[in-house]
């Protein structure tokens, strides 16, 4: 029996590429150890068989950008039920558009953007990218986002003239939005500058309560048909 090596290293005189390249391969699920994919170019092999694709090219390690569903009663970052956790392969969507090839390093350093409150459900945005988390930071008070927000009660008289026409929340103005009736217990939100709160808000200055939240559009990003819990890759070419 041979003495365990790297596997980065094994490829690299099986390929007779440069060890760098090597360890692209193998981030890039283009080799098995005994006919398994093996992502971790750490990873020690003795006499075991190791394989490279032979439709396998050399890609860069791009960070990865995904788009969770996330169901109500999740957290956005840390707390007792995270919707982080829900970021594993068998989530995927199995509509997903953007033919990406699913990667282990694609699941680490994940951070949430653009936080929901945990009753609320609804498109999410993590990322290893962090070009992608400091825009949608210094951004988040310009792009419109669209809600749909369940109501309860009666509206009070004159409450859609006093809705529609601005209001205050914690002391400042709230910006112009749009509002419109979906059924006579739904309303639908495009707004800017959402924070904590202010949706349960708005709805309360009218007379109306606030049962359940859902993002349904982030700037040009839609929810579309993804189920609550799974999520997808938001490739480069798609744009907040």
């Amino acid at each position: 029996m041979s003495e365990p090596i790297r596997l980065s290293k094994r490829l690299a005189e099986l390929a007779g590429c440069s060890r760098s390249e090597a360890e692209q391969y193998i981030q890039g699920g283009w080799v098995r150890v005994d006919g398994v994919v093996v992502e971790e170019p750490q990873f020690k092999v003795g006499d075991q068989t190791v394989e490279l694709d032979p439709a396998a090219r050399l890609e860069a390690a791009e960070p990865a950008t995904m788009l969770l569903h996330k169901p109500a009663g999740h957290d956005s970052g840390e707390g007792a039920l995270p919707a982080l956790a829900l970021l594993a392969p068998a989530n995927r969507w199995a509509e997903d558009p953007s033919g990406w090839r699913v990667h282990k390093r694609h699941f680490a350093h994940q951070a949430p953007a653009m936080a929901l409150e945990p009753m609320a459900s609804g498109l999410l945005v993590f990322s290893q990218d962090g070009r992608v988390i400091r825009r949608l930071t210094e951004d988040a008070g310009k792009l419109e986002q669209e809600f749909i927000v369940d109501v309860e009660g009666e509206l009070a008289p004159y409450g859609w003239n006093r809705l529609t026409h601005g209001t205050q929340f914690n002391g400042w103005p709230v910006a112009p939005f749009k509002v419109s009736w979906q059924s006579e217990q739904r309303l639908r939100f495009a707004i800017k500058g959402v924070r904590p709160g202010l949706l349960q808000h708005l709805c309360a200055e009218v007379g109306l309560t606030a049962t359940a939240i859902k993002r349904i559009r982030l700037g040009r990003i839609p929810l579309s048909k993804m189920p609550p819990g799974q999520w997808r890759y938001l490739p480069v070419t798609e744009r907040f």
